[in-house]
């Protein structure tokens, strides 16, 4: 569980976007276990944007490898959209492509925490997450 329950919860309404099916099961597990409230599963980012038109999150967590849409390209439209809570990045890409999308998502204006090779640790996500509201 995290601390300091006065700051608005970034685990409100959790997005995971991930094209992995078992990625996607492993990660809302983990949120649960650190306090999310409802985990949104996506497998491929074109639902992922519909879904947020009906259900903003309060904390996004996106691959960057998708078939049809790529990481970047949903981040880039999430941005327009004027999505404002944080984002996590993981992959099973290189360091240096993950901090080029970090970099990129920033441009954009997106509150990045972090970005993470896949699985992300349950430490480091929580480390992330507590990051909003240090």
């Amino acid at each position: 569980m995290l601390d300091n329950p006065q700051a608005a919860n970034p685990l409100e309404v959790v997005m995971l976007v991930d094209d992995d099916v078992f990625m996607l099961q492993v990660m809302a597990e983990m949120l649960v276990q650190i306090g999310a409230k409802q985990v949104l599963k996506l497998e491929n980012a074109r639902d992922a944007l519909k879904s947020y038109a009906v259900r903003q999150p309060t904390l996004l967590i996106c691959d960057l490898s998708m078939p049809d849409m790529d990481g970047i390209e949903f981040l880039n439209n999430i941005a327009q959209l004027g999505y404002t809570g944080g984002v996590v990045l993981h992959s099973g890409a290189s360091g240096g492509v993950m901090r080029a999308a970090e970099r990129l998502a920033q441009a954009h204006g997106l509150h990045v925490l972090g970005a993470a090779e896949k699985p992300i640790a349950k430490e480091k996500l929580i480390d992330f997450i507590q990051s909003i509201s240090n």
